[in-house]
């Protein structure tokens, strides 16, 4: 049983690490947008 209660223990920390550095992230980092442009050729468009 204490080895259960001690893999439950470090489930909980490891999950707790996960969520603080997702926190993190939405809190510290700042994305920057830029200008997105994909060429598509013409023959991949549906043109009838």
């Amino acid at each position: 049983m204490p080895s259960l209660i001690r893999f439950v223990v470090f489930c909980a920390v490891l999950a707790g690490l996960a969520y603080g550095a997702a926190f993190a992230l939405v809190q510290y980092v700042e994305p920057e947008p830029r200008e997105v442009l994909i060429r598509v050729p013409a023959n991949k468009l549906n043109v009838q």
